[in-house]
């Protein structure tokens, strides 16, 4: 008997994979990536270009057929999914408006965010869960229109990075819950499009219909169209299943939900999250999300930058990887002898990164290792946000490129002060894509999940670790009127920091998938 094959995709941050698994035993059988190459603009842009996407979703396809071979004929179904916010707009040609997708850590429209929350703040978090924040599809959209970049009725429909790949196989464009909650769209009581969220933007002509319809992930949107097939060496009319946010994702991969687990991924954006009960009045965290289920919700902590900053001090210093910052960074001892680094590299509600407390003496070494006990830091204090609002985090599991390093990952379960479980595999979320596709195929998942073995912190740092969070937290308390001063607000209404948004937010303290 054929073993039946899952393909799962993942339109990620910073690269493009895809794998096929055996449903029967989970196994990979395949495996392939391409990195992504985004450019920096003016005024904190951040971009792809379509043919660098096509070009990637073609070979990372052909890769995979070329490593199944003949098995290619026992592909069962195709999942996607990919990196949250940003924008993939369509124009009437139906191909991205200006042949580039704009990513979610773009900051052009850091203004415009900005005058958003000051004026529907309160009533946007009260429905949508969070308030605006510059990497939302339609604060970019807004953006765009309003600067000239783009022209009145240019942008006809708005996608996802996973929808954008579905549409690429299928010609159906169509999301999920997951992706427009997250990104403030969907009021979290009801589940469904938030006029206001739409009115308050202010993108006159694009209505929640620019999205296509919200179908559950795990549901068939369509099938490999033959021109699809021909450019990426797959059989025609495989069903292509909605997918859902890389982070349910990766959550779905290793069954979180049902087996309790927080999870904290150390990709791009420093992302901290749990599901749980459906609860009034809603915890106090960045995000609140509707994935669907009437009595569950997703509970987020975030901000733009996690691994980024270490992706960021790789190139400054010249540095061929992340890895080598952290080989670098672990050649100093825990604290970098009193330097302390802001991660903030991609902005967000006003902050920006920085060094403080550098002197003469300093290395490179303390300055890397500066970088990585922020990184860490700033997950277990968005982690700490979780737990104030009552949501149970002390089974957590590490994902991301940087659970592939287990330094990084033992820093953290210090840090946080208990064993966390990580999942090396950094394709968990293509992992999660490739479920969803056997569940559009009445296929057992269970078989599926990504493994995962469990780290213990250092005990004898135990009380190095307490005071450096405590004096971390104390920095970025002191940071707060600073900031304000150079965004050119006043220090009574300097925003809290580090509540940076919806995929970030703006309430009190708060996938560069960076190791390949």
């Amino acid at each position: 008997m054929k073993t039946q094959l899952l393909i799962g995709i993942d339109l990620g941050s910073s690269s493009l994979k895809a794998l096929a698994l055996e449903a029967a035993s989970g196994r990979t059988v395949a495996l392939s990536r391409l990195p992504l190459q985004h450019d920096r603009l003016p005024g904190g842009g951040c971009e792809v270009g379509a043919s660098m996407i096509r070009l990637a979703l073609s070979t990372v396809l052909r890769d995979v057929a070329h490593q199944l071979g003949n098995r290619v004929a026992d592909v069962r179904a195709i999942g996607c999914t990919g990196h949250g916010a940003g924008l993939y707009a369509l124009d009437a040609r139906n191909e991205l408006a200006g042949g580039r997708a704009v990513a979610s850590t773009d900051q052009r429209a850091g203004a415009r965010a900005e005058s958003l929350a000051k004026s529907h703040g309160p009533q946007l978090r009260a429905d949508v869960g969070c308030q605006p924040w510059p990497g939302q599809p339609t604060v970019i959209a807004a953006e765009l229109l309003g600067s000239g970049a783009v022209h009145s009725g240019a942008l006809q429909r708005l996608m996802f990075a996973k929808d954008y790949v579905g549409f690429l196989l299928t010609g159906e464009i169509a999301t999920d819950p997951s992706d427009a909650s997250t990104a403030g769209l969907l009021s979290v009581a009801t589940g469904i499009w938030s006029p206001l969220a739409f009115a308050a933007s202010g993108i006159a002509g694009l209505s929640p219909q620019a999205f296509g319809p919200l179908v559950p992930s795990g549901e068939v949107i369509g099938r490999l169209q033959p021109s699809a097939a021909e450019a990426h060496g797959l059989p025609a009319g495989i069903p292509v299943a909605m997918g859902a946010i890389d982070l349910l994702a990766s959550m779905t991969a290793i069954r979180a939900e049902e087996r309790g687990r927080a999870v904290s991924v150390l990709g791009t954006w420093c992302v901290n999250a749990v599901i749980g009960p459906a609860v009034e009045p809603r915890p106090d965290v960045v995000a609140v999300v509707n994935f669907g289920p009437r009595e569950r919700r997703l509970y987020m902590e975030n901000s733009p930058s996690s691994m980024a900053n270490i992706a960021w001090l790789a190139g400054v210093l010249g540095l061929p990887d992340a890895r080598a910052v952290v080989d670098l960074a672990m050649s100093v001892p825990f604290g970098a002898g009193g330097l302390r680094f802001l991660p903030f590299v991609n902005g967000g509600a006003g902050v920006s990164a920085g060094f403080v407390g550098l002197q003469s003496h300093h290395t490179r070494g303390d300055m890397a290792r500066a970088v990585v006990d922020a990184v860490a830091a700033l997950h277990a204090r968005h982690t700490a946000r979780l737990a104030a609002g009552g949501l149970p985090v002390s089974a957590s599991t590490v994902l991301g490129g940087g659970a592939s390093d287990s330094r990084l990952v033992r820093l953290l379960a210090g840090l946080l002060g208990h064993p966390v479980e990580r999942c090396a595999d950094d394709e968990t979320g293509a992992r999660g894509a490739a479920i969803y596709a056997a569940m559009s195929q009445g296929i057992d998942t269970h078989p599926l999940r990504a493994p995962c073995d469990t780290v213990e912190p250092d005990a004898s740092q135990a009380r190095a670790h307490a005071d450096f969070n405590a004096a971390f937290n104390e920095l970025i308390a002191t940071m707060s009127p600073v900031f304000g001063h150079l965004a050119g607000t006043s220090p009574d209404t300097a925003p809290p920091l580090p509540a940076l948004a919806c995929t970030p937010a703006t309430t009190p303290a708060q996938s560069v998938e960076a190791l390949p």
